[in-house]
Order: structure tokens, then sequence, then C-alpha cells
């Protein structure tokens, strides 16, 4: 997370300075993790800052918000209008946003019908795994920590309280000296990284595990599947076993905040020649280009700020 904030914030309707952006402690978020969020960046692009597929995050925002029954005071109009604001205000290019919706201060018991709050910060963040992830990739390793069985948390809903098993998986891997970790799903079969999706390259063909394996479907995910095929390169969707790491020619997450970083080894085990591979850096290329104009942007995805 940042350690320069910025100078301003927005917060339950209107921009404020950072540090007046309170909550009460004992607001019910805080003791139960009923908050829903989303991650944004802005990048700089020939036409000045654009933010990244902003509608889309927003989107699923009110999504994951309709899931916990949580209402949210805001039309996903003000929410965008709030995210401009702040990167605006701030004087802010390439940036991180963080549009945040918690049930505040107004009762205790699990079902208690709480306000809504919402905040939309924005800062500067770098490589979110490394100043060098993106070009020298990280070692992983499996964690011990599974992911949650269908029908317990819905792991759609990109909430609060789902980062507690992504906080476990992150910090065993942490302690144990890897870059990252990856989780397994209840089935034993492969899920996702503490907070990124990921794709194994067999050959020429890109594989990536179903929404069903207990993975939140990542906007960079979907971005990866389509600029992938695209360009003529085969995505498939299935299930897959924890081996099959290790026998990958390629292995790289993606997410909002880690961008497209390399995987060089599994527990311990090279992931093919132990650096990024050609397909590795092709998806590199597709993605960053879209922001250098490199790549055409095919759906509308950058919004001027």
């Amino acid at each position: 997370m940042a350690t320069n904030y910025p100078e301003w914030i927005w917060h339950n309707g209107e921009i404020m300075p950072w540090q007046n952006a309170t909550v009460h402690v004992m607001a019910h978020a805080l003791h139960y993790g009923s908050s829903v969020f989303e991650g944004i960046r802005s990048y700089v692009t020939p036409d000045g800052p654009a933010i990244f597929r902003l509608q889309d995050h927003l989107k699923r925002l009110f999504h994951s918000a309709k899931i916990y029954d949580m209402d949210i005071p805001f039309t996903q109009e003000q929410l965008s209008a709030a995210c401009h604001e702040v990167i605006q205000r701030n004087g802010l290019e390439k940036a991180y946003l963080r549009p945040l919706a918690f049930r505040s201060l107004g009762g205790l018991s699990l079902s208690a019908d709480c306000p809504t709050e919402v905040t939309v910060a924005a800062w500067e963040m770098g490589t979110y795994l490394g100043a060098e992830a993106l070009e020298n990739g990280i070692d992983a390793c499996v964690s011990s920590w599974q992911r949650f069985a269908p029908n317990t948390i819905p792991a759609g809903a990109k909430a609060g309280g789902n980062y507690l098993s992504g906080q476990l998986v992150a910090r065993e891997a942490r302690r144990l000296g890897f870059g990252e970790g990856i989780a397994l799903a209840s089935t034993g079969l492969l899920s996702e990284g503490a907070g990124e999706n990921i794709f194994l390259v067999f050959g020429k063909q890109v594989f990536t595990v179903p929404v069903s394996a207990a993975i939140l479907n990542g906007i960079t995910r979907d971005t990866l599947m389509k600029l992938a095929r695209i360009d003529g390169i085969e995505v498939i969707e299935r299930d897959m076993p924890r081996e099959y790491l290790y026998l990958a020619d390629e292995v790289f997450m993606c997410g909002t905040a880690a961008e497209i970083t390399p995987i060089r080894s599994v527990d311990g085990k090279p992931v093919g020649t132990g650096k990024a591979g050609p397909v590795t850096r092709r998806m590199q290329e597709l993605f960053f280009g879209l922001f250098d104009g490199r790549t055409p942007d095919p759906e509308g995805w950058l919004e001027p700020v």
C-alpha cells in the first residue's frame, strides 16, 4: 500500500482531506469483513491519463454488494465521477483506485441493518509483487491453505472478508521465502494465487481454470483472454491438477495490482527455462500495449480522465 498518501479522498459523497475520512471502531465491517471493493488502475497514454475498464469494475462492485444484500447509496455514475475527481484533485496520472463500500456503525448482530458508507481513494502504486517482478518473474509455492468450498463463501464477490483466505496464502508464502502463494480449491485442483488469477502455457496453448474453481472472475483475466484470442492464441478454460504447475512451459499470474507477472519456479521447481517465456512476453506486450498505443483498444476499455 501507499506510504506517501495523497491529499484528497472522496468519502460519502464529498472530497475531503485524506486524514478526515474516518470510521468508528465499532463499524460492522471492521468486526465482520462486511465490505466490497474494487482495485482499478489508471495509466499514462499518448492521449493523457486514462482509467482502465472503470465501468466494468464498478459494475462488479455493485454485483458484489447485491450478493451481500448491501445497498450502495450512490449510483454507478456518481462513483465513476468520484473516481475521476480523486485522480484530478490529487494530480495523479498513473494511479491505483480503491472504491470501497462497507457496513458502518449501526448494530453488531450479523444481520444488522447498518448504513452503508462509500469511499473512493487514489494513490500512486508501483509494481505489486516487487520492482523486478514483471521482468524477472517470481518464485511461487503451493500453499497449505485451500480456497473455500462451493456454497460457503461466494468467490465471485470481491468482498473484504474473502481476502482473509488470501492473507493466509500470501503470508505463508512470504514466511517461507517465496514471492507469492498459489491456492488449491477444496477439490484439490488448482484455484488461484493469493490475489491473482493464474495462466499455464503448454506449447502455444494457454490454459486457465474456470470460475467454478473458487476464483474471482478477474477483469485482467478477462482482458488477457480476449486479447490472446484476438491475437490468434488459443485459450482453454479447464480444471487442472497441481502437478501441471511443474510441467507447464510457462506460468504467469495476473490481476489489477500484479498486472502480468511471470512465475519462474513453483515449489523450487523451475517453470520451463526458469524465466518468462515467449507467450508470457507476448501477453505483456499486448496488455501494456493498450496504454502506449501498440495494441488497439477493442472495446473502449480506456476512459480518459
